[in-house]
């Protein structure tokens, strides 16, 4: 057993599968593993008299957490660096706020979706992660770390949507009260704008959820050359699916939109974004952008960045300006992730993707 893929209630069914017990001794063991990294099982009072319980428990528990491999800290950001078991390695970010911590994750090893700034989207796609392995980043930071996550973003490495089971089943088991308990309204998926997956995701009805789209360009052939997947799925038919998301009351609509200089920042352009807007219940996340390496792309100036901005807010779109963090441990947005050898699989060499050009 995995506790960390596991709700409680399936940790429950499986107790009854295996060991003919049920609620009573799998809550025991699951609160404790959810507060504390290593488990006496033999001290549970709940497992006394339970006949050997506790010795076929721990014979069946397989819960060996991803090593940290490196470290990198710049001011309060810190990046970890996790080897998974078959060596795969990814990146989480711990991002202090003023009373908690948000917790960056990541969903795979690499990247398909192939975007043209992003570090991570140069990588190809290693391998999709499994739930226990998202779930295994949230658990090292705050139980075995002891810090105080309150939200998780799936943003780190790889497109959420594009693992998507994975991903709902994360959802699920850091949502449990007698676990991690991360209420869905502190965790946000963020997607490049897969609309196969937006919609699945929003099958779920899940209105606390937060959803942030990384769209960074304002039309079909700027946002088609700098992001693949656009030429999949374009601007009209990703708004569609965007309009029919559930959002609870006072929830809107994240669109992140990376600046870059001479590419998407000219004043055309913001007009544009806000005319795309219209609709939509969306706030605008600008982001500067943070070089990856080896890049032809280049930061904007920070009065380019201004005069996008208010001329946004002169359309009466809601911005906020995402300040950089961790971009000189590589760690901000766009930033995660490291050449690896082996496969490597692009959204545009993809049965789905090929489908579509035919």
């Amino acid at each position: 057993m995995n506790l960390l893929g596991l709700t409680c209630d399936e940790l429950a069914k499986a107790f009854q599968r295996r060991y003919g017990r049920g609620m009573f001794h799998a809550a025991a063991l699951y609160r404790s593993f959810y507060r504390q990294p290593h488990l006496d099982i033999d001290a549970f009072p709940e497992f006394s008299g339970a006949g050997g319980l506790a010795e076929k428990v721990k014979a069946d528990i397989t819960d060996p957490l991803p090593r940290i491999v490196n470290e990198e800290t710049q001011g309060a950001v810190k990046k970890l660096v996790f080897r998974l078991a078959d060596a795969v390695e990814v990146e989480s970010v711990i991002i202090p706020m003023a009373n908690h911590v948000s917790l960056c994750v990541s969903s795979q090893a690499g990247c398909r979706m192939g975007c043209r700034f992003c570090e991570t989207g140069q990588m190809g796609l290693q391998r999709n992660l499994s739930a226990h392995e998202i779930v295994a980043q949230v658990y090292t930071a705050k139980v075995v770390m002891g810090l105080p996550v309150r939200n998780v973003v799936f943003m780190g490495m790889g497109e959420p949507l594009d693992n998507l089971e994975p991903l709902l089943q994360a959802i699920r088991v850091l949502e449990d009260q007698r676990g991690m308990n991360i209420a869905k309204r502190h965790m946000t998926v963020s997607t490049a704008g897969l609309v196969s997956g937006i919609e699945k995701l929003a099958a779920q009805n899940w209105p606390q959820l937060k959803l942030a789209v990384s769209l960074n360009a304002p039309n079909d052939e700027l946002r088609s050359r700098l992001m693949p997947v656009n030429r999949h799925y374009p601007l009209a038919q990703l708004k569609s699916a965007l309009r029919k998301f559930p959002l609870a009351r006072g929830n809107v609509l994240f669109m992140e939109y990376v600046l870059i200089k001479e590419q998407n920042d000219a004043p055309d352009h913001a007009r544009q974004l806000a005319d795309y807007l219209e609709g939509l219940p969306a706030r605008v996340n600008l982001i500067p952008y943070n070089p990856r390496q080896q890049s032809s792309y280049e930061a904007p100036l920070p009065s380019d960045v201004q005069r996008f901005r208010q001329a946004l807010i002169d359309q009466g779109i809601f911005v906020r300006l995402r300040k950089s963090k961790g971009e000189n441990i590589q760690a901000a947005c766009g930033q995660l992730g490291r050449r690896v050898n082996g496969y490597v699989s692009r959204f545009e060499d993809s049965k789905e993707w090929k489908h579509t050009q035919t």
